[in-house]
């Protein structure tokens, strides 16, 4: 069929008036354009959630989706978050620390555009380093073989804190403490390495915020398995009540009693602990009164005895069968002599 000129400006200006109506309808042949950076909402903190807002787009978006991207402290070298594709993120740990941004992808019939946000600020960590409240406590008794259990005391701090052990042995006055080599369970078997001495453990707390170390106070001093007539011996300064002085050795030289020659008595000296006791005053006075001179009040040694030379007297009945009876005391310098720690006993030496 011809065209004429009349039917032919007629189809122009119909294929006109489609196109301005298709304009002021808003109908686009083109991909979503951004014109507005998406943006994040939340605060940049572990175990907090992000919303992603879609920002601002041309060509009428269709539909949206998401991809939450790590970067590193400066906000660049951005890498996907393996399965980070909702709209909200939860920030995880491995955050912590980084910067997050988020890109958006907007869609429609015509194509694809994308726009990534600015960068949040760096991801800070939840939670507290570990604070002691009250301190760690030993039980058990403080005695060679016995074996103690460190309690960890009180503690704040999130995530829940691990502990982690150290016992010393520190000197029998107090302080100066130092490791004890392998000892870091929560339990500890004391040897004859620790008697006299006392002991305390180290416990360490630790979670992701911070490690903090917290002392339980020194035990008593650690006692022997057994009391011994011998050994190393503490001061007599560390005993006082309830402990006693003990008199729980006794040596005469020469035994039987065979002439008037000096006889040289040794007592040794404990508590009731079993420790060997250094600088413990010692009396002894024989009975009957006469048979032996007076002799003076002697300190115990390092090993906690006492040596005391008695002379007998004519009065003693060498060559019949009798028993010189000393009458032994101990006693704590300054203390009362019937009272304190002070201690005393009956012993004899034979007479033939």
């Amino acid at each position: 069929m011809r065209r004429t000129p009349k039917l032919a400006a007629l189809v122009g200006a119909l294929i006109a008036a489609l196109a301005v109506t298709a304009v002021s309808l808003g109908v686009t042949r083109a991909a979503p354009s951004n014109t507005s950076l998406p943006s994040i909402s939340g605060a940049a903190r572990d175990g907090s959630i992000l919303t992603a807002s879609n920002g601002g787009w041309a060509n009428k978006p269709t539909s949206y989706s998401y991809q939450w991207l790590r970067c590193d402290s400066q906000g660049g070298g951005c890498n996907p978050i393996s399965g980070a594709n909702s709209r909200q993120y939860t920030i995880q740990t491995v955050d912590v620390g980084n910067r997050l941004r988020v890109t958006v992808t907007a869609t429609n019939n015509d194509g694809s555009g994308t726009a990534t946000s600015r960068p949040t600020g760096v991801v800070e960590a939840t939670g507290s380093a570990p604070k002691n409240t009250s301190p760690p406590t030993i039980s058990g008794t403080p005695q060679e073989d016995q074996t103690l259990t460190a309690n960890n005391g009180t503690w704040t701090g999130s995530p829940a804190p691990t502990f982690s052990y150290t016992w010393q042995r520190c000197a029998g006055t107090g302080g100066n403490c130092v490791d004890i080599p392998g000892a870091t369970a929560q339990t500890y078997k004391l040897t004859s390495a620790d008697v006299a001495h006392t002991v305390r453990v180290n416990v360490v707390a630790k979670n992701s915020h911070g490690t903090t170390l917290a002392s339980s106070a020194e035990t008593g001093l650690v006692a022997p398995a057994k009391a011994t007539a011998g050994g190393n011996a503490i001061s007599v300064a560390q005993v006082s009540l309830p402990n006693r002085l003990v008199i729980n050795g006794v040596r005469f030289s020469p035994s039987p009693i065979r002439s008037r020659g000096p006889v040289v008595a040794r007592f040794h000296v404990s508590d009731t602990r079993g420790f060997a006791i250094q600088g413990a005053l010692v009396y002894a006075l024989g009975l009957p009164y006469g048979w032996t001179s007076n002799a003076a009040e002697q300190p115990t040694d390092a090993s906690g005895w006492a040596t005391i030379t008695m002379q007998p007297t004519a009065r003693m009945p060498i060559g019949h069968p009798a028993a010189l009876v000393v009458f032994v005391r101990a006693r704590k310098p300054g203390d009362n002599l019937l009272a304190g720690v002070s201690t005393r006993r009956l012993v004899q030496d034979s007479i033939r």
